[in-house]
């Protein structure tokens, strides 16, 4: 008996405020023999919403473009305002290899809902991570340079233009980025008790690779109007490599610099639970841990 596939996918799509919106657009991945949507956080303040579903690929597929559709059709990106870097109502759907499937099928799962998505929606298309065209647009960042108003004034050119589709933005849609990568990332928040945002966009600028931080590390300091203090938000996109404890602690101690105290943090959305052993390990001082010794594991299998 051949074993199932299954594929983790992470799309984001920038409306975080309206719920009927949100609920539309969610829809279609609900009640799907094969996908299992485990969870969706909208973020006002982002004016996102991040989901996250597992399922097998045919399915999976169907499901995320079926998502898409409905992004395309109640989402203005000529309207949509939002702190989180954007270029289209679908921003993106990026695929992760989860259990019995390699990254190389992963990466053609990817070519094909970008290609279908023009197909269907004649929105155009930016591949990122694995599919991506040129060293460059592995990053989000450089294909969300300027964000979808910036994007809209340079989408002719050689250098900025979709990868499918016309050399400019759908005028409503904007475009999406796809692409397969082997780790997906961890959404983490750490809360500083200050009103001072220039703190935490400074703590920012140190964790955050670019500019000398953690190379696998992205990270903005914002401010939640629903909650006193301001925040280090931050994306992990491999939580081996820099642990939650490593990134904690650092924000920790560039914090005490400014005589301020961290006091809480939050991870967005699911996590791996590889990713939180790590930080039990290291904050009890176990040895020799092993993940069999958690009773629940068992059950997974």
């Amino acid at each position: 008996m051949t074993e199932k596939q299954y594929v983790l996918a992470v799309p984001n799509f920038s409306d975080g405020r309206r719920k009927e919106v949100i609920e539309a657009i969610v829809e279609p991945l609900r009640n799907v023999e094969g996908v299992s949507l485990v969870s969706y956080e909208p973020e006002h303040d982002f004016n996102r919403t991040v989901v996250t579903v597992i399922g097998e690929p045919t399915p999976l597929k169907e499901a995320l473009l079926n998502m898409a559709q409905k992004s395309y059709e109640l989402i203005n990106m000529e309207e949509q305002q939002g702190t989180h870097p954007r270029i289209g109502a679908q921003d993106t759907i990026p695929l992760f290899p989860f259990k019995n499937i390699t990254i190389e099928e992963c990466v053609k799962l990817a070519e094909e809902i970008g290609e279908e998505v023009y197909k269907r929606f004649e929105v155009p298309v930016f591949f990122s991570g694995q599919n991506s065209r040129n060293e460059d647009r592995k990053a989000l960042s450089f294909i969300r340079k300027g964000q979808y108003e910036g994007l809209k004034e340079v989408a002719h050119t050689d250098e900025r233009k979709p990868d499918v589709g016309p050399a400019a933005l759908h005028p409503t849609a904007g475009a999406t980025i796809v692409s397969a990568d082997l780790e997906g990332l961890t959404a983490y928040n750490v809360f500083l008790a200050t009103e001072d945002l220039s703190i935490a966009k400074n703590i920012a600028k140190g964790v955050r690779g670019p500019s000398g931080g953690f190379s696998t590390v992205r990270a903005v300091g914002i401010k939640f109007p629903e909650r006193e203090g301001v925040v280090v938000s931050m994306n992990m996109f491999d939580c081996g490599a820099t642990p939650l404890y490593r990134a904690f602690n650092f924000v920790k101690q560039e914090a005490a610099r400014y005589g301020v105290a961290v006091t809480g943090s939050e991870i967005v959305g699911p996590v791996k639970l590889d990713y939180l052993l790590n930080s039990l390990e290291y904050y009890l001082g176990l040895e020799n841990f092993r993940k069999e010794q958690i009773l629940e594991t068992h059950l997974m299998k």
